[in-house]
């Protein structure tokens, strides 16, 4: 890509950044469109189940296909094919290109089907084996129906993949709007239809499932007009996709190790929670040798659900976006050879992060137990339940910075091809987590497992950064230093002013009080901030915000 300098100023060219922070402004607005509709859902589901072997059963039974997403769709998958399409499209033409799409999905179709009827034979497999207690049905049951969602979402993912080569990413960013607005109408309109939570919860699980099929045809339709057509001859780029299958192993497990580590605290926090109803006293004990008790609370898997799915707002709204954007173009200066480039937009990235991460743990730290209250404590959630979930939340805001960086350092390493370095760091975070939660949960119970999180995204973000400097240089450290100083000055006045907002607002069980508790602390937070970083010349912070004209990259 032609420059006209390739000192470090210009290297990341002026029309390239505007396209990069216009396509974040889109990805980001439809993000919190569907973040806050998920927020609306989630307080429905909190109002049905509360905290309890139900929401437990269904949190752990979502997981299962939202992982396959995160894995083949929006994970794997997809970060293996760009490079590979932007490739095929480059030397081959667009003909070409398609024709690997085609194999590319038929390919994930056919596993991804095989996958899910290997999956509803096990669970059938388990209840046979004696696994048909009333908790046991009802986790086996949900997974069962909700299971074939796994394909229908990962092809989605996969087709908005082929939407990013194209610099094409509205109707992607919409696509979660579809589910999470189909969920919200069948907790208010549908499921109250039926008398009992456990009918209830298999009508949520259904309903799922039906917006898959709907998202599915919502992402088909603009590919068809981008100029997508069925190729027969598909079989022709079988060789390609198995070098993207190839490439897709080691990026599977490294860039998706938040998601196994995620996996692994709600099963640990749903096997080592004590049961909801106590019988008699050696229900409370997990060893009656040896005397010990269950060390989680019923209700931890909820309560960790509820503090993760909070976790994802800022995480999505701003890591995740800013990560699609910079992904296509760092693959593109990887392709050409321009390694200043590409350490030119992973530097921008992370600064970046730093400016909005930053804040955006301390506040969602701060604001846990308002935003619990404002959002959770209503029908079947008691303020025990909220208190819980507070917790959750709080811990893992301390992470969310670190995992916005990961979203973007990883991708750094695979638009160069190395995918081994993300796996092998990845694999000893997957350790380290599961020994500190086995620690922590006897020091700090639930809200432990979100501890451990923080601290191993936090380790890792270090690890990462010093085998990029490895293999491509040193990253500007004053830069970074610098941006560092500043927004630890703004954050602290921020921080100062929400607190302080918090400690004179009085408590309430009334809607609007609750909302005024977490609207006027966080809107002050907010203004305090940005006026600290304009008094601090924070001016890589107005990019994200600054609307500038249509660049030739969208067009």
């Amino acid at each position: 890509m032609p420059t006209s300098s390739n000192s470090p100023a210009d290297s990341v060219p002026g029309q390239e950044e505007r396209s990069l922070f216009a396509n974040f402004r889109l990805v980001s607005l439809m993000t919190l469109l569907s973040r806050s509709l998920g927020l609306v859902r989630d307080m429905g589901m909190a109002m049905l189940f509360g905290n309890g072997p139900i929401m437990d059963a269904f949190s752990i039974a979502f997981r299962i296909p939202n992982l396959a997403r995160r894995l083949f769709g929006e994970g794997a998958l997809s970060t293996a094919f760009l490079p590979a399409f932007v490739r095929e499209r480059e030397q081959q033409g667009l003909t070409s290109a398609w024709r690997l799409v085609t194999a590319t999905l038929i390919w994930l179709t056919q596993f991804l089907s095989g996958v899910t009827v290997v999956g509803l034979v096990l669970l059938l497999g388990f209840y046979l084996a004696g696994f048909n207690s009333p908790e046991y049905q009802l986790l086996l049951g949900l997974t069962a129906i909700m299971l074939p969602y796994l394909l229908l979402i990962c092809l989605v993912a996969q087709i908005s993949a082929v939407m990013h080569a194209q610099n094409r990413f509205g109707w992607p960013a919409f696509s979660p709007l579809i589910l999470n607005g189909m969920w919200i109408v069948t907790i208010w309109c549908i499921a109250p239809w039926w008398s009992s939570p456990e009918s209830q919860v298999y009508v949520m699980a259904v309903s799922i499932l039906f917006a898959g099929v709907v998202q599915l045809f919502c992402v088909l339709l603009p590919l068809y007009r981008q100029g997508y057509q069925y190729t027969a001859d598909w079989r022709e780029s079988k060789a390609d996709v198995r070098t993207v299958v190839r490439s897709m192993v080691p990026i599977l497990i490294g860039l998706s190790i938040a998601q196994i580590n995620a996996v692994s605290d709600s099963l640990i926090a749903w096997g080592f929670s004590a049961p909801e109803v106590i019988s008699n006293p050696s229900d409370t004990l997990l060893n009656t040798a040896w005397q010990v008790r269950y060390p989680l609370e019923s209700g931890t898997a909820s309560a960790l659900y509820f503090g993760q799915r909070l976790f994802q707002f800022p995480l999505g709204l701003f890591g995740l976006a800013l990560g699609t954007v910079l992904y296509p173009l760092m693959a593109r200066h990887a392709e050409t050879g321009r390694h200043d480039l590409l350490q030119s937009t992973l530097l921008l990235g992370l600064k970046q992060v730093i400016g909005i991460g930053f804040p955006a743990s301390v506040g969602m730290m701060i604001l846990a137990g308002p935003i619990t209250r404002l959002l959770f404590e209503y029908g079947q959630f008691t303020s025990e339940d909220g208190l819980q979930t507070a917790q959750m939340i709080a811990a893992y805001g301390a992470a969310v910075w670190s995992s916005c960086a990961l979203l973007i350092l990883h991708r750094g390493f695979y638009a160069m091809g190395d995918r081994m370095t993300p796996l092998y760091v990845g694999l000893q975070m997957v350790l380290l987590n599961l020994l500190l939660n086995f620690s922590l949960i006897w020091v700090w119970q639930g809200v432990g497992l979100a501890i451990s999180t923080a601290i191993c995204a936090a380790i890792q973000v270090v690890l990462i950064i010093r085998k990029f400097e490895n293999q491509i240089g040193k990253l500007n450290r004053s830069e970074l230093g610098l941006t560092l100083l500043k927004t630890s000055i703004a954050v602290t006045a921020m921080g100062t002013v929400c607190g302080g907002l918090l400690f004179v607002l009085p408590p309430s069980d009334h809607f609007t009080q609750r909302l005024w508790n977490v609207m006027l602390p966080l809107l002050a937070a907010i203004v305090v901030y940005f006026v600290a970083a304009w008094l601090l010349k924070m001016d890589f912070l107005w990019s994200l915000f600054t609307r500038e004209p249509k660049s030739e990259l969208d067009s």
